[in-house]
């Protein structure tokens, strides 16, 4: 196939909330449509060299995604358009699957559970370490970047489990972007970190992570790329799950990789289609559809998280709320300095887990379930899950707060902690 057209430049002129609704859409044409039809073919017309074709084959590249995939691109600044994978655990481990024999995979202790579950299944069969580290602790990463950068060995901080023996570290210059070697292996940033909230010091991490030959992916699935571009700091890859805040109605099991490597992308759309991890037509023009209302959907949410994480912190019930819109909270000062806005996902803890359960269900609007970032509010325990770190409090509740009226949802939240 020929390699990919660089990504539709992103207009200087236009705001985030301009592009979302703007990108993506067919060329103006009298007559022409103002939305992508729903392309439902699985094989193209290839008469000559298939080299030379854009499309011949669905499970390579379908017109059925590249909408998406290029206003996805210039929201997130990337100079190659994005790959839409059939779920984001999909997306996640391409990239995971990028990490080298011998070398190291430092992820964040509160991980999406997918993730760290992925990652441990394929640092067995790869054969790389896999430490996990305190994401907010930039101290405790960087002690972990650079015993695995100079041993080559499992980088214990916290609560690292010890992988695979690994060789030797390869020079940092090898891990740019673009770059042929692999490097020491790869930094794994959550931030805010599920479900816990944590906010990392992404500009520092990734110039860390850099100096020792690391690469770094940035999981920014809670944020957006309306509220933080961490391609712009530098990462190599940032991954979505496209069923939350992206897609936004709960409707459709999506994932997205995005870098502005032509090597790294290659292997990734490699990794998606001989995996044949890949998304179906109507998906993604639903997730498309659905990127058109992010930034009025974010605002609502981010609005109605605030208010709630205000009230939540003042009441009796309640032992810590955890929301970086809160002056207190400890990931406050660094999410203000690098972020657009705080997000909608608010993390609480009452003092038993038996309490906990019985907020979930005596709530009547939130709905006691698991994902986020739909427009609906959500409500789960996330202990409940058995494979959560034991790190996580037992009575912590997860709240994905939606679009309804405030007032409603504070007057059956308040219910259910009485």
């Amino acid at each position: 196939m020929t390699s990919p057209e660089p990504a539709a430049a992103a207009r200087p002129d236009l705001a985030p909330d301009t592009i979302v609704v703007e990108t993506g859409r067919p060329d103006r044409a009298d007559g022409a449509s103002v939305n992508p039809p729903i392309d439902l073919s699985s094989t193209f017309i290839s008469s000559g060299d298939i080299e030379s074709s854009p499309y011949a084959y669905a499970r390579f590249d379908t017109p059925a995604w590249t909408p998406f995939e290029e206003a996805l691109a210039q929201l997130e600044h990337a100079a190659l358009p994005g790959l839409v994978f059939g779920s984001g655990l999909a997306a996640i481990s391409a990239v995971i699957g990028l990490v080298p024999a011998g070398g190291t995979l430092i992820i964040p202790t509160h991980s999406y559970q997918g993730a760290l579950a992925s990652a441990a299944q394929i640092a067995d069969r790869q054969g790389f370490a896999l430490n996990t580290v305190d994401i907010a602790d930039t101290e405790a990463v960087i002690a972990a970047l650079d015993k695995a950068a100079a041993k080559g060995a499992p980088a214990s901080a916290g609560e690292g489990e010890p992988g695979a023996a690994s060789a030797p570290a390869a020079d940092a210059a090898d891990a740019g972007v673009g770059g042929s070697g692999e490097g020491s292996g790869m930094l794994w940033v959550e931030s805010p970190t599920n479900p816990m909230l944590e906010v990392a010091d992404v500009p520092e991490l990734v110039a860390a992570a850099k100096e020792r030959g690391f690469r770094v992916c940035v999981d920014n699935t809670f944020a957006t790329p309306l509220l933080q571009t961490p391609l712009d700091l530098g990462t190599d890859i940032v991954v979505h799950s496209v069923t939350k805040y992206l897609a936004g109605h709960s409707d459709v099991v999506l994932g997205a990789a995005l870098t502005s490597s032509h090597e790294l992308r290659e292997r990734l759309h490699t990794e998606r289609s001989m995996r044949g991890a890949i998304a179906g037509p109507f998906e993604v023009w639903l997730a498309l559809r659905g990127l058109r209302t992010l930034a009025v959907r974010l605002d609502r949410a981010q609005a109605n998280a605030q208010a709630i994480a205000e009230r939540l912190a003042a009441h009796p019930a309640v032992v810590e709320t955890r929301y970086p819109g809160l002056p207190n909270d400890p990931g406050h000062a660094r999410a203000k300095a690098q972020m657009n806005g705080f997000g909608a996902i608010i993390a609480f803890t009452v003092d038993t887990a038996e309490k906990a359960t019985a907020i979930a269900e005596a709530v009547r609007l939130w709905t006691p379930a698991t994902s986020l970032g739909g427009v609906e509010s959500l409500i789960e325990r996330r202990r409940r899950h058995p494979s959560e770190p034991e790190s996580v409090p037992e009575g912590l509740l997860r709240l994905s707060v939606g679009i309804e009226n405030l007032d409603d949802l504070w007057t059956d939240l308040a219910a259910a902690l009485g």
